[in-house]
């Protein structure tokens, strides 16, 4: 940006190339020897003058003082010595200038350019000059840059009163995306609840579960309702805090799986997707939502860290064991967040977060134990199917083999023990592995491509399954392997 020659007619280029002017230097104790002269190129308009090769101006002409540029300007008039410029062509005639005063000295009267020619004083360097006009150039071209934006600025405070830029100014969007952790959570957090159990002793506790179906029935462990199955009081507390009583429909403490209905359940409730949680896949991202000691609808995420765990649990009450065939991961699960779903990327539930492996310093105030990034959830495949059955019958189904197993996790598999429980046989009389020919002191390594290394992961394996599902039973008997294949049985009840 320039404020030059504005207004002005622009005269016509010259005929002559540019030349550059350096101010008369003042004379020294040793003259300069005369500058040599190069010989000039066949195209002397494209060369470039440098410090060290100069042209020397057209005899006459002179430079403006303080252009930048060193552009040839003005000429110099024709004296009578040098001639007269022919009229219209060049050079064109010089503008006026005031006389000077009489007496100056000088060839001349004092009127006009026939003055007696007074040497200036040096000038400073022209480069410097030209680094300065640079600069102010510079400067003009951003000042009104800043004069414009701060005019735009101005305009838009005008029309909207605020200097604040949001969202939808800068074309922000809301919404999120399908696959996001946000939009999943969204979408499930209204058909999760927050399950206060509590005996007729007053002790209870505090657990998580999500609508299974539109009837009202939700699911969650069963250590999350022991306390109020005889008796007790049982409410579920929706995102939006709306509560509702309940009671207890059916619970297994083999699987860990209890289902409870809402009293006066509302209409429109949604009930979570169910995936397939035979295919996932190590790797898969993870949501899990709960309660953690308390804090009610928390979510955290992470993916599945391993599959086919064998777990074997305990709410430490005495109350039977919990046997599973777990899916492992690694989103942060605390006290609370039992029964609530695991769900993929997707908002499919492919599990009930049933179990946790901890440190024992405790945490968040409380002598519980915290996450430490291991977490166990039972597949949604199975829980579905003992779901099912607690809702039809009340009672839990259990597949069986037949036969007593050691709970000593030896390493070596899963040894049929000499004695039952209660002095009863240890080998079922005409049950599956009776049948199979399986007898005390086998020792069974795998249920078909499932290696088995104690009772407890033999247990936690065959509940993966329903009843007259046909296994492969890989088993060792006097250092030799063998392989049958037997139809599991069933048992009602968790006695």
């Amino acid at each position: 940006m320039s404020t030059e020659n504005e207004g002005t007619a622009v005269p016509p280029a010259p005929s002559a190339p540019p030349c550059r002017w350096t101010p008369p230097q003042p004379p020294r104790s040793r003259p300069r020897p005369p500058p040599t002269r190069r010989r000039p190129r066949s195209r002397p308009h494209r060369r470039r003058l440098g410090p060290g090769s100069r042209r020397p101006c057209p005899r006459g002409a002179r430079l403006r003082v303080g252009d930048p540029r060193g552009r040839l300007l003005e000429p110099a008039p024709r004296t009578a010595a040098s001639g007269s410029a022919p009229e219209g062509g060049w050079p064109p005639p010089p503008p006026p200038t005031p006389a000077y005063a009489a007496g100056s000295g000088g060839a001349g009267d004092g009127s006009g350019w026939g003055s007696s020619y007074q040497q200036p004083a040096p000038k400073p360097d022209r480069r410097r000059g030209g680094l300065l006009a640079a600069v102010l150039v510079a400067a003009l071209v951003a000042g009104g840059l800043g004069g414009g934006l701060g005019y735009t600025l101005a305009k838009n405070e005008d029309d909207t009163s605020s200097t604040t830029v949001s969202a939808s100014d800068s074309g922000g969007d809301l919404k999120r995306d399908a696959g996001t952790v946000a939009a999943v959570t969204a979408k499930a957090l209204p058909s999760t609840v927050t399950i206060e159990a509590e005996s007729s002793s007053g002790e209870g506790g505090t657990g998580t579960g999500f609508v299974f179906d539109t009837e009202g029935h939700i699911v969650t462990n069963n250590h999350v309702v022991a306390d109020a199955v005889d008796g007790g009081k049982l409410t579920a507390t929706f995102a939006n805090g709306k509560k509702y009583d309940a009671q207890v429909v059916g619970n297994a403490q083999g699987y860990d799986v209890a289902v409870i209905k809402l009293e006066d359940a509302p209409s429109g409730l949604k009930p979570l997707t169910l995936g397939d949680s035979d295919k996932v896949a190590v790797g898969d991202s993870t949501i899990a939502i709960g309660a953690p000691f308390g804090l009610s609808n928390t979510v955290t995420t992470g993916i599945i860290s391993a599959k086919n765990r064998p777990v074997a649990s305990s709410d430490g009450t005495g109350s039977q064991a919990s046997y599973m065939s777990a899916l492992q991961t690694d989103a942060s699960i605390n006290p609370g967040n039992s029964g609530g779903p695991l769900l993929d990327a997707q908002g499919n539930v492919i599990g009930i977060n049933s179990a946790i492996q901890s440190s024992s310093n405790g945490g968040f105030g409380t002598g519980q134990s915290g996450s430490i990034g291991l977490g166990f959830a039972i597949p949604i495949n199975q829980a579905e199917y003992v779901a099912q059955e607690l809702i039809k019958n009340g009672k839990p189904v259990y597949a069986k083999i037949g036969a007593s197993v050691s709970l000593e996790d030896s390493g070596d598999g899963a040894k049929i023990t000499d004695t039952g429980a209660g002095g009863s046989d240890p080998v079922e009389a005409g049950g599956p592995a009776d049948e199979a020919g399986l007898r005390p002191g086998d020792v069974i390594t795998k249920l078909d491509d499932t290696v088995i290394d104690s009772g407890p992961t033999l247990i936690g394996e065959i509940w993966t399954h329903k009843p007259g599902d046909k296994v492969t039973i890989t088993y060792e008997r006097d250092g030799r392997t063998n392989t049958v294949e037997l139809t599991l049985g069933s048992r009602v009840g968790d006695n």
